[in-house]
């Protein structure tokens, strides 16, 4: 299975002293593209706002 089970979380919500928020995606792991970890802007409901969320290893 070439794709790989991802979680990524908030890097501003414990900053702010809330619960951070966290989502469950896919990433190819062959590919040459995503070296690294993971970035994402995506939504948390939490502070209100969109903010990075990177994965988790």
């Amino acid at each position: 299975m070439p794709r790989e089970i991802i979680i990524l979380e908030c890097t501003e919500a414990r900053a702010e002293g809330k619960p951070p928020s966290r989502y469950v995606t896919t990433r190819n792991k062959k590919s040459l593209r995503t070296p690294g970890r993971l970035e994402k802007v995506k939504f948390n409901p939490s502070l209100q706002r969109r903010t990075v969320h990177r994965e988790l290893r």
